[in-house]
């Protein structure tokens, strides 16, 4: 996730969840998320537009080629996640973040430490991805 390094959130003794205190502290979590894979988006469009260039050598470019392409790869899920990302915002906005978008309950504070645009409480999940394991399987 992002190097820029958070404490987990430590709720006072009977805080409610998701007290202002603590959409801060994961909109301060995604919003230093999304620069950073916003900064290393900019960063690969840079690399590859300095290192692009007619390569004498056949294999050099292939490495180069190969090396882009991974790259451009990677962007590629980071921008997914970028979505993810303003998706958990916006719900920090309407209300609605650190609740399970299948059955409603909380989500929980260790797990949106962990990963912070969970949509679904940990049931949820583990039902979804067994079913979707039997669908492959």
């Amino acid at each position: 996730m992002t190097t820029k390094t958070f404490s987990p959130y430590e709720p006072a003794k009977d805080e409610e969840y998701m007290s202002d205190a603590q959409l801060a502290h994961f909109q301060a979590m995604l919003l230093a998320w999304k620069e950073e894979l916003m900064s290393e988006a900019e960063r690969t469009k840079d690399y590859i537009n300095e290192e692009t260039g007619a390569m004498a050598d056949i294999n050099d470019r292939a490495t180069q080629e190969e090396e882009f392409a991974l790259a451009l790869r990677t962007r590629d899920r980071e921008r997914k996640l970028i979505r993810k990302i303003d998706k958990s915002l916006a719900e920090i906005q309407t209300g609605d973040y650190g609740y399970c978008e299948t059955c409603g309950t909380e989500i929980g504070l260790k797990r949106l430490e962990a990963r912070p645009t969970a949509t679904q409480c940990i049931d949820c999940k583990t039902l979804s991805e067994m079913k979707e394991k039997q669908n492959l399987g």
